[in-house]
Parts: C-alpha cells; sequence; structure tokens
C-alpha cells in the first residue's frame, strides 16, 4: 500500500541527516548480507542509530567521523534523564558499537569512538514461568475437530515441546518438520540454525493437523510452504503472524481460567524451567533454546532454585509452627 505523503514526511523527519544516513544505511546493509539478522532486529538497529544521529546533529557534529565517546555519552545521558530502561540503554549502545566496529573495518575510522564507553549493568530478571498444570489447562482449552482447533492445538503443543520463539514458530516452513525422526530444524537468532526436538503428544498433535487441518486453510495459487496458516473469514491461506500467535496463546490462556499474564514466550520459559526441573542437563537446554551463551540459560537455575525452596518452605516439617 503505498503510503501518503503526510507519513512520508514523517518517516523523512525521523531519518537520520542525510550526513550520517549513508553510514547507517551501509551498516544495516552489512547486518542484513554478513550477519542474517531478522528485518525486526534490523529495524530497531536504524531507529536507534537515527535518534543518535539526530542528536548528534543539534550539538553540531557533521558526520560520524567527527564523533567523540564523550559525544555519545551525553547522549545516553540524556535518555536515562528520559527514563529508558537499562536494557533499552543497554541495546542502544550495542548497535552503536556495531556502527563503529563497522566504520573502522571499512576504513572510515580510524578509531572506535565507543571503546571507553560502559554500558549499564544489567540486573538479571528472573522469568515468570507456568505450573505443568497451568500448561496443560492451557493445551486442553484447544478443543474440537475442525480445522482451527486441530492447528491451535497443534501450535500450543509444539510452543510447549520444543520452546520455539514466537519468531522462529511463525517461521516454520513445512520442510523444516521432521515427523517420523521427531525433530524440527530451527533457524533463529542470525540465522543460525539448531536441532530442536518435538515430543510425542506434539508429534501426534501435528500429524492430525497437517492431515486434517491445514489443507482446509490452503488456498489455490497463493499458498506458501509455511506450516501453520491462517484462516477464518480474513485468513488468505498465508503464514500465521507473529501478532496472531500472541493473540492466539492469550486467548486460550483465558478460556483455560489462567490469571497470569500469558505470552508466548511464556510457554518458552516454562519448557526451560520444566526441563531443568525434570533434571536436564542446563547445556542440553541451551541448544535446544539456541542460547548464543550458557550464562543466558542459567538464569532457570534461580527459577528452580526459587521453586525447590518454596516447596521445603511448605512441606519440610520443622518449618511447621509447633
Amino acid at each position: 500500500m503505498a503510503r501518503s505523503k503526510k507519513d512520508q514526511a514523517k518517516l523523512a523527519d525521523s531519518r537520520a541527516p542525510s550526513a550520517f544516513a549513508g553510514d547507517i544505511d551501509g551498516f544495516i546493509h552489512f547486518l542484513q548480507l554478513e550477519r542474517g539478522l531478522s528485518p525486526h532486529t534490523q529495524a530497531g538497529y536504524q531507529n536507534d542509530l537515527d535518534a543518535c544521529a539526530g542528536f548528534l546533529a543539534a550539538r553540531g557534529a557533521r558526520d560520524w567521523r567527527a564523533v567523540k565517546g564523550g559525544d555519545v555519552a551525553v547522549w545516553l545521558h540524556s535518555l536515562a534523564g528520559e527514563n529508558y530502561s537499562e536494557a533499552s540503554m543497554a541495546r542502544k549502545l550495542t548497535a552503536l558499537r556495531g556502527l563503529a566496529k563497522h566504520l573502522v573495518r571499512e576504513q572510515l575510522r580510524a578509531d572506535d569512538f565507543t571503546a571507553l564507553l560502559s554500558a549499564p549493568k544489567l540486573s538479571r530478571k528472573i522469568p515468570g514461568t507456568l505450573t505443568a498444570e497451568e500448561v496443560e489447562r492451557i493445551i486442553e482449552a484447544a478443543t474440537g475437530g475442525d480445522a482451527q482447533a486441530l492447528r491451535d492445538r497443534a501450535i500450543l503443543e509444539l510452543f510447549y515441546s520444543s520452546g520455539l520463539r514466537v519468531s522462529e514458530l511463525a517461521g516454520l516452513e513445512l520442510q523444516q518438520v521432521d515427523l517420523q525422526h521427531g525433530f524440527l530444524r530451527v533457524f533463529g537468532k542470525g540465522s543460525k540454525e539448531r536441532i530442536v526436538p518435538v515430543g510425542r503428544r506434539a508429534l501426534d498433535a501435528l500429524r492430525i493437523y497437517l492431515e486434517a487441518g491445514r489443507p482446509h486453510f490452503e488456498k489455490s495459487g497463493r499458498t506458501g510452504s509455511e506450516l501453520f496458516l491462517s484462516g477464518g473469514p480474513r485468513g488468505d491461506g498465508r503464514a500465521l503472524s507473529r501478532k496472531m500467535l500472541w493473540v492466539l496463546v492469550k486467548k486460550y490462556a483465558k478460556r483455560a481460567g489462567i490469571e497470569k499474564n500469558v505470552k508466548p514466550h511464556l510457554l518458552r520459559h516454562s519448557f526451560a524451567t520444566h526441563l531443568l526441573g525434570g533434571g536436564a542437563d542446563l547445556r542440553a537446554i541451551q541448544e535446544m533454546l539456541g542460547h548464543a551463551n550458557l550464562a543466558t540459560t542459567q538464569i532457570y537455575t534461580a527459577v528452580e532454585e526459587k521453586r525447590l525452596i518454596a516447596q521445603h518452605a511448605r512441606f519440610h516439617p520443622r518449618n511447621k509452627d509447633a
């Protein structure tokens, strides 16, 4: 759909000054071709760098070659005054560091102007989780034999069985699913491929969906190779969007009577926490989740420790009142 003149003007106003924009575009192009980052991540980097460039230009910087570490420090300080979270500021600094290294690599600058900057220290937030019984209730809420119910049941089973990110599940294609051997080939962040097991119940739900559900969503000449297709009055036989997957998970959580704020990522957290509680190796969980660093996966040990302490406090006889 063509943008209106008003929308075009608004988009132009949000872009970096022209002296900065060319280098930003070159960096984003590098992220797309060399790093394989998702369009969503690329857009985030673009917005952060455009905003920084606008701030620096207003302070008198001509282009990225004239920027100093102190200039960026002032920008970060201004963001803190606008109540940006530590995580948001760290993400913006990551974008800047990537651009600075790109400029040095392309010999557009001799030095890295972010080298002496320190990222804000992030507090590790313990992720929320669902109990196994709560997950069971959500999955069981997708009842019925119609095509939509079969699809939604398969989606919920797969989220919990394999711990996928919502973007990974939305992007799954038929050829990535090996029903015979029980695994998926998933392309995660940075287009890194990993093998993810699929549990028996999820495999059963997928087989039923593929045989009796998916054909009802197919549209002649419009259906692609995506695993999960949209349907209903406005369905077009194309892949389900990330937004629609959010809506589905919330719908069945509400139907199941779960009062927690249930999102697709909460099923991913529950997958990891329940595996760890069942005795799974932390590195195996890291591989299944697609975490680059083990430290990211170790946050789930805190969830399990918290659960064990609560269980001890509730059931140990010496914790009860005399």
